[in-house]
């Protein structure tokens, strides 16, 4: 299901108007009324070494000073996109669900809901530079954009509602927990309220009968391609210390995945999203398991 001729249901494309077009007053008028965004300018890195594992990486602690600066903005800014494209496709996925609903109160929620994303979206993006606001060629924003473009309610309400509103929200506590930035720390952690409804909703209005055997491939199929991008560990972090210090080895790399101790690490990932999974599709959970998807993968075994 495509909206206009390019747009897709996520809309990470969508272009912005001019900053001098009339419609921003308005816009501007109807976010005051859920709480203006307030212009900010990050002046360091949000998140420090500690909150990447990297205090103890001897590759990052050999690196100078701006080398390290430079590092930790780069896996900062890429968290910051990360929430602000997951905020941008909430969106289109809640307009989306306003006309699959199958019921006037279902509908009025998902109407809510998009207003909630809305919210989220316009407080975020004064945090997002220019050029991370511009890239979207991230493999999980990928794999959202091809989920949501999949007209099926009930596949759409556990991946994203159960499974993927559910990782936001320990996923957004622990970046409200440990940012180092007041007003972003705090931002984040009002985001909670909100994500926790949508998640409640979905594991509400989520019923297995719904899905077709065909529909419980795709969303096998889905879930184990996201499994997998946790299974090999911090590969953005990984990159942007490449990114720093020049292409790394492939021992190189292997050694310092070893260093941030991926497996414990993305074992507790991967633990939570057990534990979003099984209560609801006890089925899919053990099919996923079958075939070792909640497993951590080696070091050696992420490159």
């Amino acid at each position: 299901m495509t909206m206009g001729m390019n747009a897709t249901v996520a809309g990470f494309d969508l272009p912005p108007l001019d900053p001098t077009h009339k419609l921003h007053r308005v816009l501007a008028s109807a976010l005051e009324q859920k709480g203006k965004p307030e212009s900010h300018q990050l002046s360091s890195f949000p998140w420090d070494a500690a909150f990447f594992n990297l205090s103890q990486i001897v590759l990052f602690q050999a690196a100078t000073v701006k080398e390290q600066t430079h590092i930790l903005q780069l896996a900062s800014q890429s968290l910051l996109a990360e929430s602000y494209f997951i905020e941008k496709a909430g969106v289109g996925y809640m307009a989306k669900m306003t006309l699959l609903a199958e019921t006037t109160e279902e509908r009025m929620l998902y109407a809510l809901f998009s207003a909630d994303e809305t919210t989220h979206l316009a407080q975020l993006s004064p945090f997002i530079s220019k050029e991370a606001s511009a890239e979207t060629n991230d493999p999980f924003l990928k794999l959202l954009e091809s989920l949501l473009e999949t007209a099926d309610r009930a596949v759409l309400q556990f991946v994203i509602q159960v499974v993927l509103e559910g990782w936001g929200l320990s996923h957004y506590r622990h970046l409200s927990k440990y940012c180092r930035h007041p007003a972003l720390a705090n931002l984040f952690h009002s985001f909670l309220d909100a994500e926790a409804r949508h998640h409640g909703a979905g594991v509400t209005l989520f019923d297995r009968k719904n899905l077709s055997n065909h529909n419980r491939l795709v969303v096998i199929e889905a879930l184990a391609a996201f499994l997998q991008m946790v299974r090999v560990g911090p590969q953005r972090l990984v990159e942007a210390i490449a990114t720093v210090k020049g292409d790394l080895s492939r021992f190189q790399r292997i050694q310092l995945l070893t260093d941030l101790d991926t497996e414990s690490h993305s074992g507790m990932r991967l633990g939570v999203l057990r534990s979003l999974i099984t209560p609801v599709a006890p089925d899919i959970a053990e099919t996923l398991d079958e075939h070792n998807l909640f497993s951590p993968l080696p070091p050696g075994q992420c490159v």
